[in-house]
């Protein structure tokens, strides 16, 4: 018994539970600092850090919604920067610098430190699991198309992660995205669009919930897509290791696992 704990591997390079699968594998700090930095919280997401993802993306919407940043940011693009002087709240504008630096430092070092736990997970052959079961959802290693995740994406935030089985993150997504839109009146906004009436379009909107949406809309495609692309080699990579592990002669050379490029 002592022998096997001390053969057991210390890392999992996939969790496998109903709600999703949360992976190690390698990604780009800089990408994910760019991502906090377009919306705090953002980073973490895609780090899977979810509670500390979700207290950041609160706390931009409070934060920004009470200073009418983006409010400020509409005005200052058309050139009205008195208006935009006028309208920015400077005691709530202190809060913002801070964590909005941390959001983008924290999430740069924790990919980094991801990067590290997700080389030595695979030095030790860290064991994955196929599939798990439970009386309200099945979650199980499937490959699933890029192309399709983004596709449901586009349809609708969130979507593409039900397809790829992110149940907290397609969530979120969805939640988010049907509230802002209710709040910035986007369906309207597209309505009077569509019959060429501009000027009653751009004062139906609410740009104080309407700047978040493109943020959110990209991050969901983009969410999806990654996803999607690591899911495929993580089954690759769970294959691979079954077949060398159990079907393998000794002298056959087994090609190597995409988790290795």
């Amino acid at each position: 018994m002592l022998s096997a704990m001390i053969q057991k591997p210390r890392r999992l390079l996939a969790y496998l539970s109903l709600l999703g699968t949360t992976q190690l594998h390698l990604r780009n700090p800089l990408i994910i600092a760019w991502w906090s930095a377009a919306f705090p919280g953002f980073g973490h997401l895609l780090l899977s850090k979810y509670l500390r993802g979700f207290i950041l993306i609160g706390w931009e919407m409070l934060i920004n919604s009470q200073m009418h940043l983006n409010e400020a940011m509409v005005y200052t693009f058309i050139g009205q920067f008195e208006r935009a002087n006028e309208i920015i709240n400077l005691q709530w504008m202190s809060f913002y610098a801070p964590v909005y630096l941390f959001s983008i430092y924290d999430s740069y070092r924790t990919s980094v430190d991801m990067n590290h736990q997700y080389i030595l997970a695979k030095r030790e052959k860290a064991p994955i699991d196929v599939l798990t079961l439970g009386s309200m959802e099945v979650n199980y290693l499937d490959k699933r198309s890029p192309w399709l995740a983004i596709a449901w994406s586009l349809l609708m935030p969130g979507i593409g992660q039900l397809y790829t089985h992110r149940i907290i993150n397609a969530f979120f997504l969805m939640a988010t995205w049907i509230v802002l839109s209710y709040l910035a009146h986007l369906l309207e906004g597209i309505q009077f669009l569509f019959f060429c009436d501009w000027s009653q379009a751009a004062s139906v909107l609410e740009m104080r919930w309407l700047l978040f949406l493109p943020s959110i809309y990209g991050f969901a495609v983009y969410d999806a897509n990654v996803s999607t692309v690591e899911y495929n080699k993580l089954f690759d990579h769970e294959q691979i290791s079954m077949l060398q592990k159990g079907y393998q002669p000794s002298r056959f050379k087994f090609p190597t696992s995409p988790l290795r490029k």
